[in-house]
């Protein structure tokens, strides 16, 4: 569904180039729930956006349902971006002028689709993520795990192949932060959604099938879910912990 093959990134300051990315492969499959995670500076938040082509990368191969996109032009990509790729950002990303059910129509909006085809879309996405009793508020009057269930329901209105998050629960209380996990999850079981999440919270990184451990650019590890949630947070704490990478837990 998604695979990078050999990217690397840098920046350069006058005469001075900075690795920021070095020979990152990696491949998630149709339906799975994948995290990154490290130490901060090791490269995550920079790997998301040359995934999604928001910033350019200096080698290697990004496939998205086995296309090339990478060698697309800008409306090419606007396009991808919009109709095979699902974006949730720590900051919601709603519009405040928008009602909930509005803000969830939005891509098709931009897609020009159908309006009673994607109000009935909206409203199963509303109704299975719980927020149908707030499908006529307004941002400004929903809470936190309310926005970004909303912003997951948005998400899914185009049948994304992959859902990018950039560090979804960073701002939540505990329980939004519960909530927005659970909507993840039912994205994954009732819909079928590939999610890639970028976080430094080892609890929300629990929930995932696999965790890759970035360290100055590179992937140092790979995590697999094996037994329970519980004991898989304690091997990613662990893991953190060794590398010296920041560490929160919700629990």
């Amino acid at each position: 569904m998604l695979q990078v093959e050999n990217l690397n990134k840098s920046y350069k300051n006058g005469f001075n180039i900075y690795p920021v990315l070095t020979d990152v492969s990696l491949k998630v499959n149709q339906g799975e729930f994948v995290a990154v995670m490290g130490p901060s500076g090791s490269g995550k938040t920079t790997l998301l956006n040359c995934i999604s082509c928001f910033i350019p990368y200096d080698s290697g191969t990004i496939r998205l349902g086995g296309r090339v996109i990478s060698d697309l032009s800008e409306k090419g990509l606007s396009k991808v971006r919009n109709e095979k790729l699902g974006f949730i950002f720590q900051d919601f990303m709603l519009l405040d002028g928008l009602t909930v059910k509005e803000n969830v129509c939005l891509p098709q909006i931009i897609a020009k689709k159908p309006i009673v085809e994607m109000e009935e879309k909206a409203s199963m996405l509303c109704s299975l993520f719980g927020i149908s009793q707030i499908m006529e508020k307004y941002p400004a009057e929903i809470s936190g795990g309310e926005k970004q269930r909303t912003a997951v329901a948005r998400s899914l209105m185009n049948d994304p192949y992959v859902i990018l998050a950039d560090e979804p629960t960073g701002n939540l209380d505990s329980k939004s932060c519960k909530a927005v996990i659970d909507a993840f999850l039912q994205a994954k079981n009732q819909a079928g959604a590939t999610i890639f999440m970028v976080t430094h919270d080892s609890y929300a990184a629990s929930f995932c099938d696999r965790v890759i451990v970035l360290k100055d650019g590179c992937i140092h590890q790979e995590l697999t879910r094996a037994s329970t949630r519980r004991a898989f947070m304690d091997e990613l704490l662990n893991t953190l912990r060794i590398l010296g990478g920041d560490i929160d837990d919700n629990e």
